[in-house]
């Protein structure tokens, strides 16, 4: 299994406190994910993100709940968050909010990124999750797209829905579908190419109960502060090498030969190193590529073809094929799809 990073013990806890309502024996669970229970006390702490991932694992199987997902988002808290949730509280409105979700999200794990479209009647919130079990990963999208939900309505205090969602598994039993809409209440699509939620604009503009600039501008000097302790502390050889990756796309020409030159080694140990991290030059190249790839066709007029070059493809055809194989649409659709 690749490196998955981190999960804060918040994040944690939302799943306990699922599996305390359900009378499962959190003891046990806990034991057989590998993690110590010592550690849970410190909710300022934090576990690698195999041993969440293997608490999930283990929690699909003890529950056999096919809605684990959307049960689970049930117990979200401010907490849930870290600091981040009560930056949320301090917000004027939900676009606020929302703003403030990829610079932070750290805060609360490596469990995914998440990145925000703009739309002409709304604001589509993407989440790419970074855990490859299928199992998990349904269950764990489901959770954070529905935690989205109970937390923006309880911000908001309302119910109003979204306009719909994606999702990226496939579609279950119509009674389990009908369940979904019961708790969306709203168009739901599945098998689709993406995790998103839109959020309407008259949702977004609601003004929030709690709006309080200083202690926003304070709470987040210190999720700043927390970001810059954990980028140092986690700051993997793989991390170093999407750094140099994205500062030599910017001339876009990057090379494996001309990083392990700038860190004097050869491509060979740099090849080792990334392997010993479950990680490859290849795969992070793609995925630095796949991100700034969307940032240009989002952001930019650029055409398709000074895109691919400013990536390093030889032509736009490459870039074409590639992007396709990343994303299963064209970089022509994404920008479309992107402006709808």
């Amino acid at each position: 299994m690749k490196d998955l990073g981190f999960a804060s013990i918040p994040a944690v806890l939302q799943y306990l406190r699922y599996a305390q309502h359900h009378d499962i024996d959190t003891k046990k669970l806990i034991l057989k994910a590998g993690i110590d229970p010592l550690v849970l006390i410190n909710e300022d702490g934090r576990i690698k993100g195999e041993l969440f991932h293997n608490l999930i694992k283990e929690l699909i199987h003890e529950a056999n709940d096919p809605l684990l997902g959307l049960n689970t988002s049930r117990f979200v808290e401010p907490g849930s968050y870290s600091v981040q949730g009560y930056m949320m509280m301090s917000c004027a409105t939900l676009n606020d909010v929302i703003k403030r979700i990829p610079p932070f999200e750290k805060l609360v794990g490596d469990m995914g990124v998440t990145s925000i479209h703009p739309q002409r009647k709304g604001t589509k919130i993407q989440w790419h999750c970074a855990y490859p079990n299928p199992d998990v990963r349904q269950q764990m999208i489901d959770n954070v797209l529905s935690s989205w939900v109970n937390y923006a309505q309880w911000l908001a205090n309302q119910n109003q829905s979204a306009d719909y969602i994606l999702l990226e598994h496939p579609k279950p039993d119509q009674s389990v579908v009908d369940k979904y809409q019961d708790f969306y209440n709203c168009p739901i699509e599945f098998d689709s190419n993406e995790s998103s939620i839109v959020i309407p604009q008259e949702l977004l503009l609601t003004p929030l109960s709690q709006p309080n600039k200083s202690l926003l501008s304070s709470l987040e000097d210190q999720a700043e502060s927390q970001i810059s302790k954990l980028n140092e502390l986690q700051r993997t050889f793989s991390i170093r090498i999407s750094h140099s990756i994205r500062i030599q796309l910017k001339t876009g020409v990057t090379s494996k030969e001309l990083i392990a030159a700038e860190l004097n080694m050869t491509t060979r140990t740099l090849q080792r190193k990334l392997v010993n991290e479950g990680s490859s030059y290849q795969e992070l190249l793609n995925q630095i590529r796949l991100q700034m790839a969307s940032d240009m066709l989002i952001n930019t007029q650029l055409g398709i073809q000074d895109i691919a070059y400013n990536l390093g493809f030889s032509d736009g055809r490459s870039f074409h094929r590639s992007f396709k194989d990343w994303t299963g649409t064209t970089p022509g659709k994404f920008r479309k799809d992107s402006k709808t």
